[in-house]
């Protein structure tokens, strides 16, 4: 996190969808991201192991499911931290459902987890996501707030959440939250202003960086989707600058 802000690229998507665009081939878009200046990397252990992720810090993820579980809202966990350590982890992740019909086995493991970091000097980025019957909508202000919160109070050291939709409620959510706060960046977005407009407003409101997978590794340029990341994130960039950066033009 240099500068205390960070742009992070999410790719344990293959646990949860398999081998989908962008992710086929691992070793090249790590190659891509690392030339636009990603930070770090969420991945699993199989793929720490497999894949030189070269100067960029990464990031294990602990838990997992998948679209054909009967339940895939139910994150179990794959991973110790200590296996983490041994494949290079800087720091580790975990993915909770707050709401979820399994929420309360997710806030055990977040719960212990959090105290096998603390132990061993882990960094720890919660995922923590509404998603549940009593939750109105992912993007709800108070939903994502507790979310992000819950995260904070049970340990974690920084936080992955949904962008509320405006600065002001998101505001509300980072001033909410004692640890720092990244944003998730959702399905593939319809267009890349869009993306970069929400990460725009997101630092506006106190955020610290993105945690941003799809709308980057399956870009048609990731390279240059991660750059205009990184001038938005460490350099204040705003939309139009962002843009051209990502067209080329800059």
């Amino acid at each position: 996190m240099p500068g205390g802000k960070t742009v992070v690229v999410p790719m344990d998507h293959g646990v949860t969808n398999g081998p989908i665009k962008g992710l086929v081939n691992m070793q090249t878009i790590v190659s891509k991201l690392l030339e636009g200046g990603a930070d770090a990397m969420v991945v699993h252990k199989g793929i720490a192991n497999a894949v030189d992720t070269g100067n960029v810090g990464l990031i294990v993820h602990l838990s997992g499911s998948n679209q054909f579980s009967p339940d895939p809202s139910r994150k179990v966990r794959v991973c110790s931290v200590k296996e983490a350590l041994r494949v290079g982890a800087d720091a580790v992740s975990l993915h909770i459902n707050v709401g979820a019909n399994n929420e309360s086995e997710m806030l055990q493991k977040l719960g212990s987890v959090a105290d096998e970091c603390d132990a061993l000097g882990v960094p720890l980025l919660a995922m923590m996501y509404p998603r549940g019957a009593k939750i109105p909508s992912e993007h709800d202000p108070e939903a994502v707030a507790l979310a992000a919160r819950l995260g904070a109070e049970l340990g974690a050291d920084i936080i992955k959440t949904n962008y509320t939709g405006d600065i002001e409620t998101f505001r509300r959510v980072v001033d909410g939250c004692p640890v720092p706060v990244i944003i998730a960046g959702g399905p593939r977005a319809k267009t890349d202003a869009e993306v970069l407009r929400m990460v725009v407003d997101s630092m506006k409101a106190g955020g610290v960086g993105v945690s941003i997978g799809r709308n980057v590794f399956q870009n048609e340029s990731p390279t240059s989707m991660t750059r205009a990341l990184a001038a938005i994130v460490h350099q204040g960039a705003e939309l139009e600058e962002a843009l051209k950066i990502l067209e080329g033009k800059k």
